[in-house]
């Protein structure tokens, strides 16, 4: 038993040394020491050994083990450090090659616009309020005191789910539901997408976007309305901007107006934009009709206020000065990448 001993460690000696991996080194592992490994096997036999052979085989037995054992780890130690330089060498790193460009994406110029005009109704104490782009018919039409056979209630101009079911063909409902929920004093803007049903060109689109402002309190009048969007339009245009007023009817405000601002391109001296007349139209305002406020909740002989809407799309146009309402909704980055 003893020269069997001897031929395990020396057999377990060459396998160790030729071992490449430590997947090999486990497999020897297992084939010397394991529960059926070769020098279990030898020690299961001791049983019929005499009692004096016995514990010479069994210290040689363990001199055995201990030294597979060493001869194990430390070519694990050797396999593992020759493996990391591999790793080292494959995974090297040349610092002087160039690095590779990201593509950076930019604001579309309708959010960039849009994040401009609320800064600057935010600068005044307007909050922003929001509200679903599928609305009934009552918080689209009716509750803005819209007449049965106004045009814009036509089939041909609204998309409608259903009798009762329409998308929103501005942002006003918003104004409703806000005062339906909220006592005054209300200050609010209400940007949002909003849907006609308008042949696409280069000025229209059945998807658009506006924005719109909401002011009611107490003894509030058409010369905070002029004040406020005055102040909008110096901000937005540049203080050297002017406007001014024209009468309009609007069926959720009175009096009604559309307001126009001096040409930012020319000055108001006439040109290709303005169309030669000095004066660019920017929005519909008014004060909000008695009929709305009562509908709302709002005695309108307590309170009134102001409301005022335009369309993003169309002021992003005249600032960026693009010719074409397609453009913004066409994903294309050569577009977007100008601003």
């Amino acid at each position: 038993m003893k020269e069997k001993l001897q031929e395990i460690l020396e057999n377990s000696k060459e396998a160790i040394a030729s071992a490449k991996t430590l997947s090999e080194l486990e497999q020897i592992r297992i084939k010397y020491l394991g529960k059926k490994g070769e020098l279990t096997l030898v020690l299961r036999g001791m049983g019929k050994l005499s009692k004096e052979e016995r514990p010479v085989i069994g210290k040689l037995a363990n001199e055995v083990r201990t030294e597979i054992e060493k001869n194990l780890e430390e070519n694990k130690s050797v396999i593992k450090e020759r493996e990391k330089q591999a790793r080292l060498e494959s995974e090297v790193v040349d610092v002087t090659i160039p690095g590779k460009s990201f593509k950076v994406g930019r604001r579309h110029p309708l959010n960039l616009v849009l994040e401009e005009i609320q800064n600057i109704f935010m600068g005044m104490g307007f909050k922003v309020a929001e509200g679903p782009e599928i609305e009934t018919v009552y918080h689209n039409f009716d509750a803005l005191n819209a007449p049965k056979d106004h045009p814009s209630r036509d089939l041909s101009d609204t998309f409608y789910i259903n009798e009762d079911i329409v998308l929103r063909t501005q942002t006003s409902p918003v104004q409703v539901r806000v005062m339906q929920k909220t006592k005054p004093p209300i200050k609010i803007i209400s940007p949002g997408r909003c849907y006609r049903s308008d042949e696409i060109d280069a000025t229209h689109s059945p998807m658009f976007h506006q924005i719109e402002g909401l002011v009611i309190d107490k003894n509030i009048t058409l010369g905070d309305l002029k004040g406020t969007l005055d102040i909008f339009a110096k901000r937005f245009f540049g203080v050297g901007t002017k406007t001014k007023f024209r009468p309009h009817y609007f069926p959720f405000t009175e009096p009604s107006a559309e307001m126009d601002v001096s040409c930012f391109k020319c000055g108001g001296s006439g040109c290709r934009m303005c169309k030669g007349s000095g004066w660019i139209e920017i929005l519909g305002c008014g004060m909000v009709h008695p009929n709305v406020l009562k509908e709302c909740g709002i005695d309108p002989e307590v309170y009134s206020g102001f409301a005022f809407g335009m369309g993003l799309d169309r002021i992003a146009m005249l600032k960026l000065e693009i010719d074409d309402i397609r453009l913004f909704f066409e994903n294309d980055m050569r577009f977007i990448e100008q601003f």
